[in-house]
């Protein structure tokens, strides 16, 4: 059976002055319930009755936005920012909201929302000793004679020593260490130790490094405090996970279908 086809507007408006004809004087002469009752039913009887499909899909589209959002609350629980060190910019962190889909904030985020910041290379690793993952496979025959004579003139002079270079410690310290650092003790024919000892924790980073763990609470105490911050009260399942990752993926798909849609088509 066809739907039943919605009334135009000229047909309201005809419909419309029939009941001003029908209630002219009533309305402000006579305050019977009765009247009035007569009246509403008249007003009602010309007003195009709701489409029950389009009410059905605007309720189920609101009962799949609030769902979405009660499971994207519960998954806050699990996802914190990092904490940013004095003097660093925020911008050069990468969201991890954003990463999970669920910043809110947009441009007014504080973290980047840049794919390139998560994608830069690894800091300098301050734990090894850049000359150690040096190898002959790179080296010319000039390097090769000039490594020759320094290890020649090392053997007899400088001993192999595990002791750790005190400038390179004091640069370190100072934040002044880097790709472009030289060591005043030589700059590369340094014989001593270019890298952290094991375990070594700077002094700069020390007291930071106390005043945090004493501030700092239990797991079991962060956990509840972060379900507290939680309106819903759905408890969380394996199942409630796997229907919100489901529903995550199906909106990406949607998203990535709508967007080639609207690519345009590439002439051969």
């Amino acid at each position: 059976m066809p739907p039943k086809q919605q009334p135009s507007k000229a047909e309201i408006a005809k419909k419309q002055k029939v009941v001003e004809d029908k209630t002219f004087g009533l309305k402000n002469k006579n305050k019977s319930k009765n009247v009035q009752k007569y009246v509403q039913n008249l007003q009602q009887a010309v007003q195009p009755k709701p489409d029950a499909s389009k009410i059905a899909a605007k309720k189920k589209k609101e009962d799949e936005k609030a769902r979405e959002k009660e499971l994207n609350d519960l998954f806050k629980v699990a996802v914190s920012q990092p904490k940013v060190p004095v003097g660093v910019d925020p911008k050069s962190v990468f969201c991890v909201f954003y990463k999970a889909g669920q910043c809110a904030k947009g441009f007014k985020c504080k973290f980047s929302h840049d794919l390139n910041v998560q994608r830069k290379g690894e800091k300098i690793d301050l734990y090894s000793d850049q000359r150690d993952q040096e190898s002959m496979e790179d080296w010319d025959q000039e390097t090769l004679e000039k490594v020759v004579e320094q290890k020649n003139r090392d053997y007899q002079q400088n001993k192999p020593t595990d002791i750790v270079c005190k400038y390179f410690l004091d640069a370190v310290e100072k934040k002044q260490y880097g790709w472009f650092w030289e060591c005043p003790n030589g700059g590369k024919d340094c014989h001593y130790r270019h890298a952290l000892p094991p375990g070594y924790v700077l002094k700069s980073q020390m007291k930071a490094l106390l005043e945090e763990e004493s501030e700092k609470i239990s797991v079991e105490e962060e956990i509840e405090n972060q379900r507290a911050k939680v309106t819903t009260t759905t408890p969380m399942t394996p199942e409630l996970f796997m229907q919100w990752k489901n529903l995550k993926r199906s909106l990406l798909k949607r998203r990535l279908k709508i967007s080639e849609q609207k690519l345009p088509l590439l002439l051969p």
